[in-house]
Formats: C-alpha cells, structure tokens, sequence
C-alpha cells in the first residue's frame, strides 16, 4: 500500500510537472492590438527591410539566380548539428505559400515563432532576431512580400533525428531564448548607432551566425558577435566582427560601410562564402544604413 501510495505522488507530482511545462511553453500570439493601425504598407520600406533580412536567401528555390531569387519557393537545404531545415514556400501562393495568410499571421510567426496553425516554428527561422522588429517593417515586408512572384512548390519536410523533432520542445527553448531585448546594452547611443542596432540585431539577424552557441543552440549572448563556428558544419569559422576582431577590429567605421557597399575589404580582398549573398544584399540598402551598421559594429565590446 505504501509503495502504491508513493506511485500515484509521484505520477500526481510528473502530471502537474508536464501541466506546468505546456502552459509555460504553450505558443504565444501578439495581442491583436499589435496590427489594428498597420494601415497601408510602404512598399519602399518593405523592399528595404526584405534586402536587410536577406529573405531570398533562405527562401528561394536551390540554385535559383538574379531575378529568380525572388521566387520565394522554398526548398534550399539548411544543414545544422540538429538535423536539415528546408525553409518554406513564403511566396504568395494562397496554398503552398503565405498568399491566405492575415497580417497578424505573418507578425506572429515573425516575432513570436509561432505558426498559422499554433504550432511552434524551430528557430531555424530566426525569429529570436526579428522579435526586435517594429510592427511597421513587419506590414511593410508583408506588403513587399505579396508583391513577389508565387510559386505553387511545396518545400520538403524537416529531417530531424529524435527529439529535435519534438516541437514541444521548442517551447522550452523559446521560453529560456526568446525575447525582443537588445542583445548589447550601449552607453548612450546616438541614433546612428541605434539605428545600427536595429538592423543587425533585428532584421539583419547578424548574431544568428556570427555569435557562438551553446549546446542547445542558444545563442552566447556574452559573446556577442564574437564569431562561431560554421553553422552548417562546414571546416570554416564565421569571424569576429567586434572591435577586437583579428583584422576586422582595425577597419574603421568608412571600411565597414564600403566593405559593404563594394565587397572589398581594406587590404582588397573580396567577400566570400555565405557573406557574398548578404554583401549583395546590403549593397542595395541606404548608404545611411551601412554607415549607422558600421557605427553599431564599432561602438559594441570588443571580445
């Protein structure tokens, strides 16, 4: 009797354990409030945050060039130590893609990870970065979004070995990694560098690569943009773009900029690797915006 006593505790104490976890970790939508005032997107606005979080290269289709990029077809292989992500179809198709989609369906899944049906989106859609996003960018992307061609291809699923294919495990992840505060608190920043600071931390999500991780692929905040081993599994390292960077620390602000406008580097090399997408990419920005990224990079710890 008494070890059958001790068994229903312990079963009574894992049930509310379980209880607990789901309603800590259970999917959270932004209050409906959020999107009541988007009003009509500023396409030139989404055009502009769409180039800064490099959407084309994730979501177009594998192997696709030049204009084709903006076939958001989805598909493309995302290798990782947890198994390959094949991001969607986020093209206006009303079926494949995110065409029947609400505003407030496209902002969840953007700030909240969250996905049309509820269910938790893996941070391979780094969310954790556009959380710092405004509700502005967010209808304005969405307008630019729906501009695009569709596209009717249905991207593959996730291959993920066990559990990392256990979405309710991603609850747990979000509730210890997912937030919208700034990754670096800075001592009075003028707006160059906060506008600096929204683009890379935000929408141009430069931690996701350049930060190491820990062993849940949280992101090691206290060494922030430090560099990090090759997310793909890849020999390389992605570098140290602080100003104690071996090399990157002694390029001034105007190097930075024109690095990023041009793709050469102050000892004239080149861009190359995953960052060649993204120098193209940010070529296309404001020189207003690669002059306040550069001053954000500058003004951060050197590590």
């Amino acid at each position: 009797m008494r070890f059958r006593g001790l068994a229903v505790a312990v079963l009574a104490v894992a049930a509310i354990g379980v209880a607990s976890y789901l309603s800590i970790t259970a999917a959270a939508r932004m209050p409906d409030q959020t999107w009541n005032a988007a009003g009509e997107p500023d396409l030139e606005n989404g055009e502009r945050v769409f180039l800064a979080g490099g959407c084309s290269s994730c979501h177009a289709a594998p192997g696709a060039t030049d204009e084709n990029r903006l076939v958001l077809a989805g598909g493309a292989p995302l290798k990782s130590p947890f198994g390959t992500f094949y991001p969607p179809n986020i093209s206006p198709d009303p079926t494949a893609g995110i065409g029947g989609w609400t505003l407030a369906e496209f902002g969840d899944a953007m700030l909240r990870g969250v996905g049309r049906e509820g269910q938790h989106l893996y941070p391979s859609f780094p969310y954790a970065s556009y959380a710092r996003m405004t509700p502005r960018d967010i209808n304005d992307l969405y307008g630019y979004l729906k501009t695009l061609p569709a596209s009717a291809n249905v991207a593959p699923t996730h291959d993920l070995p066990f559990p990392f294919n256990q979405r309710l495990l991603i609850g747990g992840w979000k509730f210890l990694y997912l937030n919208d505060k700034p990754r670096v608190r800075l001592s009075k920043p003028d707006a160059k560098v906060e506008r600096g600071q929204y683009l890379v931390e935000g929408p141009g999500h430069c931690g996701e690569c350049h930060t190491p991780r820990n062993a849940l692929g949280g992101l090691e905040t206290d060494q922030w943009l430090a560099g990090a081993p090759d997310p793909e599994g890849g020999k390389g390292r992605v570098p140290n773009i602080t100003p104690g960077g071996k090399g990157f620390g002694d390029w001034s602000e105007n190097d930075i900029a024109y690095y990023l406008e041009s793709g050469f580097t102050p000892d004239f090399d080149s861009v190359g690797g995953s960052m060649a997408a993204v120098q193209k990419n940010m070529a296309r920005l404001p020189a207003t915006d690669r002059e306040a990224i550069a001053a954000y990079l500058k003004a951060i710890p050197a590590h």
